[in-house]
């Protein structure tokens, strides 16, 4: 498992790297307070295949809290970012969104690719994000696509 720590507006954050089996209990307690009860996705809906082959990212506070999560498909998706309701605008979701965009980097993907929730869009912009396609419906929420280049490592 590896260890980044971030600054974000209110402290040091720390993001671990992980596989399924070694994040899913912190990782499924926030996506399920987020996603299930909190926007009401149907838990069928939320848990799938997919989670078993992703890279995940943990955020946890300075007292050691699992306050967000997300992961990074095979493919270079990221997705599944939640943030605990009392950590968002601390730049919590920043550090796990950069961890997966540096995982992606390092895995030689050229760009990553994402479904915002209408309502995140913005979020993602200040990130580096452009978006494209139509508006879309996942588990009845408004998304749109959206995706940022990488830079090459030289040599």
């Amino acid at each position: 498992m590896k260890h980044e720590n971030f600054q974000t507006h209110a402290s040091v954050v720390q993001v671990q790297l992980g596989s399924w089996s070694e994040l899913r209990d912190q990782a499924c307690a926030i996506r399920f307070e987020v996603f299930v009860e909190e926007q009401q996705v149907p838990i069928a809906e939320e848990l799938d295949a997919m989670d078993a082959q992703c890279l995940h990212a943990l955020a946890l506070s300075p007292q050691g809290e699992a306050v967000a999560t997300g992961r990074l498909l095979p493919d270079g998706h990221i997705g599944r970012m939640a943030v605990k309701l009392s950590e968002r605008k601390k730049g919590v979701g920043a550090a796990v969104l950069h961890a997966l965009i540096q995982a992606a980097q390092d895995r030689g993907f050229k760009e990553v690719v994402l479904g915002a929730q209408l309502h995140a869009k913005g979020f993602y912009l200040k990130q580096g994000f452009v978006e494209f396609g139509e508006v879309f419906l996942d588990a009845n929420i408004e998304h749109v696509m959206m995706k940022k280049a990488l830079v090459a490592h030289a040599g």
